[in-house]
């Protein structure tokens, strides 16, 4: 019997819906979910934390959340990742190589962030964080287009939920892992055991090879090339029914969420958490959450649509910032701190399924990375800009209660948004054979 044949019987065997997840695409995804979960935890959760321990202020310490606007930048360079070939290595493919480049990046920068001891050498710490964002938001723009064009157009909620369960485990492992460490060998130990997190999409494209459905933009040459890149993918875009209210729900929808998801270590440092209790906590039960929300998620996709599920989604991730202001009020508790986390990794779950279903759906695959790094950036650059410069200082003003309260009333915007959309049918999407 062959490898693929052998394949196929095992699969049979399985659940009729459990088979779809465990076919060559939907694996992958989740496997380059993993490595583009890891540097992003690198400078998220685990970077808070270790500032907040080190003695660093609050406002300092949310103006570090600003290194993740270079996330919301690969826009610029991700025509780049789609047109330029890499030397030496551009015989395994273009994507193939891109995946090994930024990978081996990706080791390297979250390398020298271990290195960096922000007691002595804030400025430092600020370069080594940012040149971790740009190599990771490198690695997205590979790993998006990556996925994309690997999953068939009826695989998409299934590919998104599977990578949304590869970034939760890659985000939740180097979490752990560096708190653990950190613990008990120091910060500099923690970070760099992390780094090794980059090779499971690494070892996707070298195992896969090319996705199949891989569509070569028009070759130009000189600078041309380079403009033409940049604003073929958002001209294309614009020129659809509804362009620039679909982009307004982009920007928005995320707004309140982020706020208080870059906020979440502070408060756990204000209420004196370990970071044993976190990581059993905030890291245990919220990854098992989690899990469970993306299980949701992509069934409430199969059943109501893409559509109707981005809507529930936006609702549930809205009201669960409450859950965090009801934390703020108790105090230490551990049993409240699992509540909020289970809550909110839930709904985050839910919506990290739907959502980015729907903003894979959009893209045309002529511009796969440039277009999937625009609509990925611009989800959430106005909630990151908003942590860096004023999360601080608001948290200060209105102490932590309030300010989830506020964050929770800055999440309906983006949902009314949606809402309308439906209503006046200008939530268009390719013809993908998605509704």
């Amino acid at each position: 019997m062959t490898a693929g044949a052998a394949a196929t019987g095992w699969r049979a065997a399985l659940p009729a819906g459990l088979r779809a997840y465990v076919e060559p695409a939907p694996l992958a995804a989740f496997f380059l979910g993993v490595s583009s979960g890891a540097p992003y935890a690198m400078i998220a959760a685990t970077l808070t934390t270790r500032l907040a321990q080190d003695g660093i202020r609050k406002s300092t310490v949310t103006a570090f959340t600003l290194t993740f606007l270079v996330y919301n930048l690969k826009f610029l360079w991700a025509w780049v990742v789609d047109g330029v070939k890499v030397p030496v290595l551009s015989r395994l493919g273009q994507r193939v190589s891109w995946l090994v480049l930024a990978g081996v990046l990706v080791m390297a920068a979250i390398i020298n962030l271990a290195l960096v001891d922000p007691r002595t050498d804030l400025l430092g710490t600020v370069y080594a964080a940012i040149l971790v964002a740009v190599a990771g938001a490198t690695y997205d723009i590979v790993i998006d287009a990556y996925r994309i064009e690997t999953l068939e157009p009826e695989q998409l909620g299934v590919g998104a939920g599977m990578s949304q369960y590869g970034w939760r485990i890659g985000s939740v492992v180097a979490a752990a892992l560096a708190l653990v460490i950190a613990g008990r060998w120091g910060w500099s130990l923690g970070y760099a055991v992390c780094a090794a997190l980059a090779l499971p999409a690494m070892l996707v494209g070298l195992v896969l090879g090319e996705p199949p459905r891989r569509r070569e933009p028009q070759v130009r040459t000189g600078f041309d090339a380079v403009l033409r890149s940049i604003i073929d993918p958002l001209v294309e875009f614009m020129g659809r029914r509804g362009a620039l209210l679909v982009l307004l729900f982009v920007l928005l929808h995320k707004v309140g969420d982020t706020i208080a998801n870059l906020t979440f270590r502070l408060l756990f440092n204000e209420l004196q958490y370990s970071n044993d209790e976190i990581a059993f906590y905030d890291v245990g039960f919220g990854f098992w959450a989690y899990l469970a929300g993306v299980f949701v998620g992509g069934w409430l996709y199969s059943r109501v649509g893409l559509k109707r599920s981005v809507l529930w989604s936006l609702v549930l991730m809205a009201v669960s910032n409450l859950s965090f202001a009801v934390l703020a009020s108790l105090g230490h508790s551990n049993w409240g701190l699992a509540g909020a986390i289970a809550f909110e990794n839930l709904t985050s779950g839910i919506g990290g399924v739907t959502v980015v279903a729907y903003l894979s759906a959009l893209c045309d695959l002529r511009y796969t990375a440039a277009q999937f790094a625009l609509l990925s950036a611009a989800s959430s650059v106005v909630g990151r800009f908003i942590s860096g410069t004023t999360a601080g200082k608001l948290i200060e003003l209105l102490g932590f209660v309030d300010f989830y309260l506020l964050s929770t009333v800055v999440a309906v915007p983006g949902v009314l948004l949606f809402w309308l959309l439906m209503r006046k049918g200008l939530i268009d999407v390719p013809d993908k054979g998605v509704t």
